[in-house]
């Protein structure tokens, strides 16, 4: 793994490796093509900061589906807003149809909570939640995380798509707050 990187005014250090990322990855694809391999699931990518991971994720996904992205912002700086602004829209009819959503990392749950009470709405016939980080200490609502690539801790983390005010997000593999 790399050195310890300065992104802005803080420095991060190495985290979880490029291999573990990819282990993690593939381990989520081959439960989703096991448990979804009847369905057409439609993987809804939430912006910006699941593009590496849908990306790798849909690489390992054997079986027939869709993709489709969406937007929505809740983080300014190190810390969550607490309010969800929606972006840019879905626009697929997805009624009837199972959705996973493709999350970077699930902390405290307020994205998801909008997502999932909009795909409701639509009248979906199932909602599955892929993401790479769970952070099991701030997650405080009642959703299911169906398929999760490892736990960690209440810490700040960037890379592998995951951003500190916009940056960040291309490096290989994840840091913490040094």
């Amino acid at each position: 793994m790399s050195k310890i990187v300065t992104i802005k005014d803080k420095q991060f250090k190495p985290y979880i490796s490029q291999q573990q990322i990819s282990d993690a990855v593939k381990n989520i694809a081959n439960t989703i093509n096991v448990e979804l391999e009847k369905d057409l699931p439609l993987f809804l990518v939430v912006l910006n900061g699941s593009f590496m991971f849908a990306a790798d994720l849909l690489k390992e996904v054997s079986i027939p589906c869709e993709i489709s992205f969406i937007k929505v912002a809740s983080y300014h700086g190190t810390t969550s807003s607490g309010t969800v602004t929606e972006l840019i829209g879905l626009t697929e009819d997805i009624t009837g149809r199972t959705v996973v959503i493709v999350e970077d990392i699930v902390d405290t749950g307020i994205t998801l909570e909008k997502l999932i009470t909009v795909l409701n709405r639509k009248n979906v016939k199932q909602i599955k939640v892929a993401t790479v980080l769970l952070k099991p200490e701030s997650y405080n609502k009642e959703f299911t995380i169906d398929y999760f690539g490892m736990k960690i801790p209440n810490d700040f983390v960037v890379g592998y798509g995951l951003d500190y005010d916009g940056q960040g997000r291309n490096l290989k593999e994840i840091y913490v707050l040094a």
